[in-house]
């Protein structure tokens, strides 16, 4: 058996006072989190990024296993810029994985009747049994970034967001939740870059929607926003962890091994099982191949 992950030391900040007053326009902030970013290092091949991520997409189906049996409660939320790759992060932890285990919640825009519901219902509907993973393709972080720069709450709605979602984030802990936060932070240029990919690939269009393009031209108002939401969110219980996010390729992986990093698991994988012996068919007559309707095969042009 497999020896368990250890987990690493990280240093947080304090908690956070309770008291809160939330600036519309704090100017003291830094205006973003792609001003200052770390050294780019080498990019990598593509025959070095697939054996790596096999390696990490190994560890992941083990780690399922034990979630399954073990009955842990584990929620991962993904929150960044429109096009900072969580979405493909995602795509790569989860096309290996039982979606039985281990599902996706992207939430569309709320109704008028969940409107009028405690803010965080319907995600509280989401939250996995045990034995189950749950992937937050956005979540209730909404609420401090595109409803807050969008004008689509109040500041008073923004302000009672910050006091409660601390305590929010405590009880789902006590009940026995795994919570995972991370950030995908993706620089000015490199957004651009891939809204233009975007923009030019017929097959990515429905990618780029004209909200992702109204939050392009706020993009110093997200950066406010986002630097508020850690000041009253990044706590030492439920920090928020960082993925630098302009390399595709490198952020997939640092995630996903951070990811393994942080639930201790053993391998638990089942034995390779063995096909039986087909059942002999002596009295089986199949029906004639004329009866059944097929499916045309698709001609390919001859280069």
């Amino acid at each position: 058996m497999a020896k368990k992950n250890s987990k690493p030391e990280t240093k947080h900040k304090k908690e956070k006072s309770d008291a809160i007053d939330v600036p519309e326009n704090p100017a003291e902030h830094p205006e973003g989190d792609s001003d200052i970013r770390p050294a780019k290092l080498k990019k990598l091949s593509d025959e070095v990024y697939e054996r790596e991520l096999k390696k990490l997409q190994i560890e992941l189906v083990k780690l399922q296993y034990w979630v399954k049996e073990k009955g842990l409660k584990v929620v991962v939320i993904f929150e960044g810029r429109d096009a900072a790759g969580k979405g493909g992060t995602i795509k790569r932890i989860t096309e290996t994985l039982n979606p039985r285990i281990v599902r996706v919640v992207a939430l569309p825009v709320a109704t008028e009747k969940e409107k009028t519901q405690w803010y965080f219902q319907r995600y509280v509907a989401q939250l996995p049994a045990a034995g189950e993973m749950v992937l937050f393709d956005r979540s209730w972080y909404n609420r401090a970034g595109v409803e807050r720069v969008m004008g689509f709450c109040t500041p008073e709605q923004v302000e009672e967001f910050f006091r409660s979602v601390p305590e929010f984030e405590k009880m789902l802990i006590r009940s026995g939740i795994i919570l995972i936060k991370y950030w995908f932070s993706v620089s000015n240029e490199e957004q651009e870059r891939r809204f233009q990919a975007r923009m030019d690939d017929i097959t990515r269009q429905w990618k780029l929607s004209p909200m992702d393009l109204e939050s392009r031209k706020r993009w110093v108002e997200y950066s406010r926003a986002k630097d508020d939401m850690f000041r009253y969110t990044d706590t030492k219980l439920s920090p928020w962890y960082v993925v630098e996010a302009d390399d595709k390729k490198r952020a997939r992986l640092n995630c996903i091994n951070h990811l393994l990093s942080k639930i201790p698991y053993e391998d638990l994988t089942p034995q390779v099982l063995e096909l039986p012996p087909r059942q002999v068919d002596n009295s089986y007559v199949r029906p004639p191949f004329g009866d059944q309707t097929f499916v045309p095969a698709y001609e390919i042009p001859e280069e």
